[in-house]
């Protein structure tokens, strides 16, 4: 099928497995023209990227504004909570999902999802990189943590569940991070390559637990993990492993929604892999999207790359068109609409029904 699609359409189709960040808090000129051209899918927002409402609507508005053909622009952050939480005051600012999993009220976890996502949705993004589904077994982990709800594989995955289904009831797309699962890792992913040294009956009795039960209650997106499983594929990042990604994920799993990557410049892969091996690796083990926060350079690398390749191989050029398929599916998922009009954004921004429910939980810290 790929061999009669033309160039300018394999451009785009590739185009839609890019989400990118950038730095400064107005849209750059040469991303304005790679999204318009159809070479980017979506755009990650930062800290750097974030001043104020008013700011971050006008943005998300112009970004999502110059899309000239085939599926909108959609716009992701994380907002986890507590200490990954890129939009703050005068948002309300929610306390860490370790925090909030000690209570394990399910109706008022699915409250807080719905609060956060409806603050997204009045900035008009539509894609929450959330909720965590790691399961937090070991206290000396440095990037995992109390981002996690829970260190029991049920509980974690209820409460993040509950979180995600009040995202989705405000419009917003979720994302459950980080398979097959990053809780009982000793370094740093950003840093370093981990390794979880688990057997099979381990690893699928507590790290994949909230992973099925996330996919079996219908998540639309899962990330993967930077992280070496040598029960499943040794030395190879499950990013990168299409055992663990297409084999458990996908086959035995079931899983038919969007395949994301962990960012592509964190040390654990990126010091290991040149540019276009890491995504036609990733690609051909399963993953159907790439993150790129940086720098502008390494993200087209990547993208003329794919194009190259697509181009030649029609094995990737059918990747890229079942993978660039389901990243439409994916935006179809998202009811968000443009930006609030800046007068109205503090009818919906940290309002006192949020900022009561996030001091609710606050207080369980103390408890």
């Amino acid at each position: 099928m790929m061999m009669f699609v033309t160039t300018h359409g394999i451009r785009r189709l590739c185009g839609q497995l890019f989400s990118v960040g950038f730095e400064g808090t107005a849209a750059p000129s040469n991303l304005v023209t790679r999204i318009a051209d159809g070479e980017v899918g979506a755009v990650m927002l930062f800290r750097p990227n974030i001043e104020s409402p008013a700011q971050v609507a006008g943005l998300v508005g112009r970004l999502r504004s110059v899309v000239r053909e085939g599926p909108g622009l959609v716009v992701s952050v994380d907002q986890e909570g507590g200490r990954v939480q890129r939009l703050k005051s005068p948002l309300t600012e929610w306390p860490a999902m370790g925090v909030v999993g000690r209570e394990l009220d399910l109706s008022r976890i699915e409250l807080l999802g719905r609060f956060l996502g409806d603050e997204l949705a009045a900035l008009g993004i539509g894609w929450n990189l959330a909720p965590v589904l790691d399961v937090h077994t070991n206290p000396a982990n440095p990037v995992i943590g109390d981002r996690a709800f829970a260190s029991d594989p049920k509980v974690a995955a209820a409460a993040a569940i509950a979180f995600w289904q009040g995202l989705r009831k405000a419009g917003v797309a979720g994302c459950g991070k980080h398979f097959p699962g990053h809780g009982d890792t000793h370094v740093d992913s950003h840093l370093e390559l981990p390794t979880v040294e688990h057997d099979d009956d381990r690893l699928r009795s507590v790290e994949l637990a909230p992973f099925v039960a996330a996919i079996d209650a219908g998540f639309e997106a899962l990330m993967t993990a930077h992280v070496v499983y040598p029960a499943w594929d040794p030395g190879v990042p499950a990013t990168l492993s299409k055992r663990i990604l297409s084999g458990i994920l996908r086959e035995e799993f079931g899983f038919k929604g969007l395949l994301v990557s962990d960012d592509l410049q964190m040390k654990a892969v990126a010091d290991r892999y040149e540019t276009r091996e890491l995504i036609i690796e990733a690609l051909m083990a399963g993953v159907d999207h790439f993150l790129i926060r940086g720098p502008e350079e390494r993200q087209v690398q990547a993208y003329e790359a794919l194009v190259q390749t697509a181009q030649t191989d029609m094995n990737v050029a059918s990747r890229v068109a079942e993978a660039a398929e389901r990243m439409a599916t994916f935006k179809q998922t998202i009811s968000v609409e443009m930006p609030l009009p800046s007068a109205m954004l503090a009818s919906v921004l940290g309002t006192p029904a949020h900022k009561a429910l996030a001091g609710h939980f606050a207080k369980l810290a103390n408890a």
